[in-house]
């Protein structure tokens, strides 16, 4: 078989079918095996990525009800704190007015104690008056004169304010 320019049909079949087996060969034992291992890490890779957004949504989730939490716990902490503000201006309220009706009644008692004092040294001054009238009406009667009347008076005024 005369082919020009010296081709040899037959050679470049026989190089194209060694061309195809060894392809064949080469995409069993290295494409598949190679393409499976890239698949599997490229799903692997997928899968840690799915999960870290997953796990960021619940953190921001999380994030967003510890918020709220502390929010609500800020409220809590100032409800308590003007509670217990109003319940300290009460019992601060309570203890003024004790305090006032105890005073009160205190300047009530002295007031009392001091008047029984007035009442007890008007009795006794009033007696000493009586005594030393009767004294001096004594004296007058029993027939003295009426100058040794006034003197006696007045002796026994100033001995009873030495006395005192």
């Amino acid at each position: 078989m005369n082919v020009p320019l010296n081709i040899d049909w037959q050679q470049i079949l026989l190089h194209l079918l060694n061309f195809v087996i060894l392809f064949a060969i080469l995409y069993f034992l290295l494409y598949d095996p190679v393409k499976k291992f890239m698949d599997k890490r490229c799903e692997y890779y997928k899968n840690i990525d799915d999960e870290a957004k997953k796990n960021l949504k619940q953190a921001e989730e999380l994030k967003k009800k510890y918020a709220e939490k502390l929010h609500s716990a800020d409220s809590e902490i100032e409800e308590k704190r003007q509670a217990a503000n109003k319940s300290l201006s009460e019992k601060t309220a309570q203890s003024m007015l004790l305090a006032k009706q105890e005073a009160d009644k205190i300047v009530s008692d002295a007031y009392k104690k001091a008047e029984g004092e007035r009442k007890k040294l008007l009795e006794s001054a009033q007696n000493e008056i009586a005594d030393m009238v009767a004294d001096a009406t004594e004296k007058i009667v029993a027939g003295a004169s009426t100058s040794d009347a006034y003197n006696n008076f007045l002796n026994s005024v100033q001995r009873s304010e030495a006395d005192d």
